[in-house]
């Protein structure tokens, strides 16, 4: 970047630092405004957006149904809390449980929030219906997994940072590798005292790992055995980010609305939902399940003042009807496999990348070096540089997720972009 130009970020950047926690290693780029996939720093550069705010923006910057949702919205009524009835959540929730193929949502706002919604209706389910004396329900959970940052969270969490020094940690979980369907097997056949299996149908935040395509089929095959609830965090994956409405629709070939395809689909007991459900524009996030499981929550038990807000379902219902209307899983999908292809052709005579891995528009590059190394932060650097902003994870891997409202020329131009920088790092 040209000095003269990041001395002028330089004032945002020295406000962050000097007035805010410093809980996040950002790459030093002030933005200011976005539309579709592009974003402008202060400065008026343009950058190509391939990190989608870590695919809250499905729909692309600023898309104009949702914006002119949020803000006609926003002149009538912005919160009455759930102490009274609105005239926009209960068409929020026909919409949506229709839309997703489920009886029952209890809406909240952020994506840890669901969460914590899933794990608190899994142990009650586990006590009233599965019979398990009450404090001992355990959950399962995957190694490696990222699920949001509570307390309770980050309990479970095998990142280090997360997890060390915030202790007393919450105990009633148990640890498995991920996409391995033995480990799970033979837990929930030693313990009756398992109510669910939290699970991320691909691991994002830990450099979107892909399980087997069967890996799922086979989860619900064996959470079914043993009376165990499945438990889908379709935060970062759903939405079409994958290429289908959600993860655990599998190697689907839907060419309208979700169809739910008998031979790919997996029905998890609860789906948690959250980022793309709103667009970007407002946090909104939501546990969806039947009535058998959802009506162990009564009054009382469980809410959030803004949950169910007039405000962030009338975004939710119109950022969901343009996934639907503008085919957004299916260019998705498309685009994935075109990039990927890309990708590999490169990585078929490169040395500093090994391998690209991924589904639909959620994609991960892994780079020739320790995890401990500043090679990625060098790359998404450079990567800036050049008009394209991505982030890594885990040291030596980068994410690239672009909003799904990418074209094929503008996915072209970006390969080029990121294989041209790549270059500049060959051995």
């Amino acid at each position: 970047m040209d000095p003269s130009a990041l001395s002028k970020q330089q004032y945002y950047l020295d406000n962050e630092h000097r007035y805010g926690a410093h809980d996040y290693h950002p790459l030093p780029v002030v933005l200011a405004r976005g539309e579709g996939v592009y974003l402008w720093d202060v400065d008026g550069k343009k950058y190509f957006d391939f990190l989608s705010a870590y695919s809250a923006v499905n729909q692309g910057h600023c898309h104009p149904r949702i914006v002119h949702a949020l803000t006609t919205q926003a002149q009538t009524l912005t919160l009455t809390s759930r102490a009274f009835h609105n005239n926009k959540l209960g068409d929020y929730l026909k919409f949506t449980t229709e839309y997703f193929g489920f009886e029952s949502l209890l809406p909240m706002n952020t994506g840890a929030e669901g969460v914590e919604t899933a794990i608190k209706i899994t142990r009650k389910w586990g006590h009233v219906l599965k019979g398990i004396p009450e404090g001992m329900a355990k959950i399962v959970v995957c190694r490696n997994n990222f699920h949001g940052r509570t307390t309770t969270i980050i309990s479970f969490s095998s990142d280090a940072g997360s997890h060390n020094h915030f202790g007393p940690h919450t105990p009633g979980f148990v640890p498995i590798p991920f996409d391995d369907p033995a480990a799970l097997e033979d837990v929930l056949a030693n313990d009756p005292h398992i109510a669910g299996f939290l699970v991320e149908p691909i691991q994002g935040e830990a450099g979107v790992y892909t399980p087997a395509d069967d890996y799922l089929k086979k989860v619900r095959a064996i959470c079914s055995k043993h009376n165990v609830l499945m438990i889908a965090d379709e935060i970062q994956t759903g939405v079409a980010r994958t290429g289908s409405l959600l993860a655990v629709c599998g190697q689907c070939s839907c060419e309208n609305a979700c169809e739910r395809q008998a031979d790919t689909y997996v029905r998890p007991d609860l789906l948690i939902l959250g980022k793309a459900l709103s667009g970007g524009a407002y946090p909104v996030s939501a546990v969806l399940s039947d009535r058998k499981i959802m009506d162990v929550i009564q009054p009382g038990q469980h809410g959030s003042t803004f949950g169910g807000n007039p405000l962030g379902t009338t975004v939710a219902m119109e950022a969901l009807a343009v996934v639907k209307d503008e085919r957004l899983m299916q260019n998705a999908r498309r685009l994935g496999q075109i990039f990927r292809k890309q990708m590999q052709a490169y990585i078929d005579q490169s040395r500093i990348v090994q391998l690209v891995r991924g589904k639909g528009l959620l994609n991960a590059i892994v780079i020739n070096d320790l995890e401990e190394s500043d090679t990625a932060w060098n790359i998404c650097l450079r990567l800036r540089d050049n008009g394209l902003l991505a982030k890594p994870t885990h040291g030596n891997i980068i994410r690239f997720a672009p909003p799904l409202v990418m074209t094929e020329e503008q996915l072209h131009q970006c390969v080029e972009i990121i294989t041209t920088t790549l270059r500049e790092f060959e051995p």
